[in-house]
């Protein structure tokens, strides 16, 4: 999944979540987001899914305004609907009905088609103390990399 140009990723979500499952949406624009979303003027930092009436809906996403467009420029952080087969959506609905289970959009992309797709992740919040444990193994990681370098350097 997401195979295509990457426009936008959520970092923060990785650091802030456990992600159980990633599914590829679709996603209603309008007017000139398109040409904003090509030139990157997309920010999923604050961004969320939910589900409401057997559809869902992305909120906090940010497209900023096209300069060159004019009347057809439409609210940056408006709502947009996602598009997912039913048999994911009714998927989705049952993950979200467990206790804290979210939906968090991980990145934004463009297929080889020119199509636009979200990628959202059903994601479970870290405590702290799962937060400490990623960063002491990123920095092992480096450690690590680092030593096997300056080895390969010397001789």
């Amino acid at each position: 999944m997401g195979s295509g140009k990457l426009v936008a990723s959520n970092k923060k979500a990785r650091h802030e979540y456990f992600i159980e499952e990633t599914f590829e949406a679709g996603i209603v624009l309008k007017g000139t987001e398109v040409k904003s979303i090509r030139l990157g003027k997309i920010n999923l930092k604050e961004a969320f899914a939910r589900i409401e009436n057997g559809e869902v809906f992305i909120y906090g996403m940010n497209i900023s305004p096209y300069e060159k467009g004019n009347i057809y420029n439409v609210d940056p952080m408006r709502t947009r609907k996602l598009l997912l087969k039913k048999k994911e959506i009714t998927k989705l609905i049952g993950y979200t009905a467990q206790h804290g289970l979210t939906l968090v959009p991980l990145k934004a992309y463009i297929t080889s088609k020119g199509l636009i797709k979200i990628e959202i992740g059903v994601a479970k919040g870290k405590k702290l103390h799962d937060k400490r444990q990623d960063m002491a193994k990123k920095d092992a990681q480096r450690r690590i990399e680092k030593e096997l370098r300056n080895r390969q350097k010397s001789y």
